[in-house]
């Protein structure tokens, strides 16, 4: 959750909705995102909407403690049963992110989903995930998440070599992770996703193998791999501009994703959005997928966003002033803004090109079909898929992704 918010129209007081926003929302799937904005540390990467025990002194007293945080969130799930109304949609998915949600106690991340659980309540098959830093799980605090309902976790693991996470700041040590995958799959999770990050500097290829080889080592059945991406105002883009660290690189990158993409194939991975890969449809994100398609979600806590029927609002990002509206019986969205149909018809294809499936032709205006000739005969989309009505990145267009999708938004 990145930390700068965009401009927008007020949020009412109460959180209402427009009625459009609502119309045919039985039709739709519904999640949830529940941020949890606490950190032990601050990596050097970071430009989410985070903070430290440190950086919050003295700037939101008790209302910014993470001791009684599962309270007010508790309260903002019990807010959104009022906006959405009666609404009888069961909740699809619900995904706890951060900052690191297991600095929570789990019997915290527990009584969140119940809340939600109790409001509206959950799918039978609802996929219910938590982010974890490996430093912060044992066996006894995953066997609790599991028993509470989660059956879907991810940790952040970045890479497996030392000098790697020390340039990222990343305070887990090497071996941690693939450890919490076997206490996960003990404690019962279905599904478990691992985090990479390439393109770190000083990371050679055989750095970023060994990370590969050592994550699949450990038997998930989901991995995400990221490019690093270097953020103004991060300690890391102060460190490059003092020339204590080089710059990434765009073609570095684009051999990490090769390099990716083949060991990840090779070990039974297919991947079904451009960073992201899984060993079945199964083990496939849905959570996230409700973001890359439109569908609807509610981002509960300070600086999340929500989507519900083409509008779009965010909360204040202070932890204090999040809990403070809430005991105030106010919203703390800070901001909206409602999706004109051209909107949403950009986002589909800036979203859906990144998925295996892609996006419809049928979406693109006559520029776009006109771009998307072209990345056909330049190698860049799927012959079979369209031919069937479909623009589907080729290996060598996801490489070339946010170019080809700026050409069919044209």
């Amino acid at each position: 959750m990145p930390s700068a918010l965009p401009d927008g129209e007020p949020v009412p007081a109460d959180g209402a909705l427009p009625a459009s926003a609502l119309a045919g929302a039985a039709d739709r799937p519904l999640g949830f995102y529940l941020h949890v904005p606490y950190c032990a540390t601050r990596c050097g990467y970071c430009d989410f909407n985070t903070y430290t025990a440190t950086e919050l002194r003295g700037t939101g007293g008790v209302l910014a403690s993470r001791d009684n945080y599962a309270d007010t969130l508790v309260d903002e799930v019990r807010l959104a049963r009022k906006v959405l109304g009666d609404d009888p949609r069961e909740v699809r998915t619900v995904f706890v992110g951060g900052g690191t949600p297991t600095l929570l106690a789990a019997g915290d991340l527990v009584r969140m989903l119940g809340a939600i659980r109790d409001e509206f309540g959950l799918a039978p098959d609802a996929e219910i995930t938590t982010e974890a830093n490996p430093e912060s799980v044992d066996p006894a605090y995953l066997a609790t998440l599991r028993e509470g309902g989660f059956n879907r976790i991810s940790f952040g693991m970045q890479s497996a070599k030392q000098h790697v996470l020390k340039i990222l700041d990343r305070t887990h040590t090497p071996g941690r992770p693939e450890a919490c995958v076997a206490e996960a799959r003990a404690a019962g999770f279905d599904h478990v996703n691992l985090d990479l990050i390439y393109g770190t500097p000083g990371e050679s290829d055989d750095d970023w193998r060994a990370s590969l080889d050592a994550a699949l080592g450990a038997g998930p059945d989901h991995v995400s791999a990221y490019a690093l991406i270097v953020e103004e105002g991060t300690q890391l883009a102060r460190r490059i501009r003092r020339g204590e660290v080089p710059m990434t690189d765009d073609d570095v990158h684009a051999d990490r994703y090769l390099i990716a993409e083949e060991t990840l194939a090779a070990a039974g991975f297919d991947w079904y959005e451009v960073s992201n890969w899984a060993t079945s449809d199964a083990g496939r994100c849905l959570h996230n997928e409700l973001y890359w398609r439109g569908a609807d979600w509610w981002g509960a806590g300070p600086g999340a966003h929500s989507h519900v029927g083409g509008v779009r609002w965010w909360n204040v990002k202070h932890p204090g002033a999040y809990a403070g509206a809430l005991a105030a019986g106010k919203s703390p969205g800070a901001g909206r803004e409602v999706l004109t149909d051209e909107d949403r018809r950009v986002e589909r294809i800036l979203l859906e090109l990144r998925l295996r499936e892609g996006v419809p032709l049928s979406l693109l205006r006559e520029a776009g079909l006109a771009a998307a000739r072209r990345a056909l005969s330049e190698g860049l989309l799927e012959e079979g898929p369209y031919e069937a009505g479909s623009a589907v990145l080729t290996l060598r267009g996801r490489l070339l992704a946010d170019a080809v999708v700026r050409d069919l938004v044209d």
